[in-house]
């Protein structure tokens, strides 16, 4: 089952166009196609920023080998796909294994900087609006943290494999095909990484967590856990934990863990700053572009994009990317002191 169709009617003159050198008839032709192409490539490199890369690039190459392309009906998307993938693959060899701080020991920080796995802004999904239900579901639940997360710790073959198989619905002799192997061995890297995620993956997904909180289930939660934060409710926070919580904030190594671990971290002073928290969707999943006051400024300035990870209505995970740019997210630079508190942005906060 694929994520999209090509450009539709018209492809074939648009097409016939851009081999004669029409660069406007390319951009239409490959334009519906460049976000599910950014999708694709951030699921396999874990940043969005390098995934704009690799998409910049496949179009290039596109258009400079697009009288070399294979027309089979006029059917671009799966030359493209095989383009973005082998480009991805490339920068996945050449670059670091990008992760999250909880795949490490607390104690374990590395000798060298890390890389990180980076947030992806929901508004880059819009192309997933034509889609069916099911299609839809599947597309939310492979850009989530926790799958983009353990997508890593495959190997750059089995992640692609995995992905053009599972999440884009290509059959195992067209997937062979974009990655010039053999079926065979698409079946045994498929095995291999379904095997390596089972160990890896939660039991749900936040797709499926969501649908079930539904959205007034998902504005209660997000209120309450907001509405602590800017209160400076340590118990009020520590209430709304699973008893195995975790709490990250890439670019920092450490993270905390637990009832104990994470009370320990807030009453280290992160309370003692005035809060806003404002609500947004990030990886298919509930999130918060988080503002901390400054008094220098007289302002909230930008502390960072709080992504959260629930399992039934208590929260299990905060990954806290303190260097995120919340205005890709659609969120403003800095809030003034009067602007209001979270809990008066949530009467009309759509669910997804």
């Amino acid at each position: 089952m694929g994520q999209g169709t090509d450009a539709g009617r018209g492809t074939a003159e648009l097409l016939e166009a851009a081999r004669a050198g029409d660069g406007d008839a390319f951009g239409r032709l490959v334009g519906p196609l460049r976000g599910e192409l950014r999708a694709h490539c951030y699921r396999l490199l874990g940043s969005l920023h390098d995934a704009d890369d690799a998409v910049q690039d496949t179009l290039d190459r596109a258009w400079r080998s697009l009288a070399r392309f294979d027309d089979h009906g006029g059917h671009i998307r799966p030359w493209l796909y095989k383009i973005a993938t082998n480009r991805a693959l490339t920068l996945v060899e050449r670059r670091k294994r990008r992760e999250l701080p909880t795949d490490m020991s607390p104690e374990g920080a590395p000798l060298v900087e890390a890389a990180w796995v980076e947030p992806f802004p929901d508004r880059l999904m819009d192309w997933t609006a034509g889609l069916s239900p099911e299609a839809r579901v599947i597309a939310r639940e492979s850009v989530e943290l926790a799958f983009v997360a353990a997508l890593q710790h495959l190997s750059p073959r089995q992640r692609a494999v995995l992905l053009l198989r599972e999440v884009l619905g290509y059959p195992a002799s067209e997937t062979a095909g974009l990655l010039d192997t053999s079926v065979a061995a698409v079946n045994s890297a498929l095995q291999r990484a379904r095997k390596v995620l089972a160990d890896l993956l939660p039991e749900a997904s936040q797709a499926r967590t969501l649908d079930a909180l539904g959205d007034a289930g998902q504005r209660e939660v997000a209120r309450r856990y907001a509405t602590a934060w800017e209160a400076g409710d340590i118990e009020g926070i520590v209430a709304m934990l699973t008893e195995d919580a975790r709490y990250s904030m890439p670019p920092l190594t450490a993270w905390y863990t637990g009832h104990d671990g994470i009370r320990g971290f807030l009453l280290d002073g992160v309370l003692r700053r005035r809060w806003r928290f404002l609500p947004v969707w990030a990886n298919g999943q509930l999130a918060f572009g988080t503002y901390m006051w400054d008094d220098a400024r007289s302002a909230f300035m930008p502390c960072g994009l709080d992504l959260v990870m629930l399992r039934g209505r208590r929260v299990a995970e905060v990954v806290s990317f303190l260097e995120a740019d919340l205005t890709s997210f659609g969120l403003p630079a800095q809030l003034a002191e009067n602007d209001p508190p979270a809990r008066d942005e949530f009467a009309g906060w759509p669910g997804l």
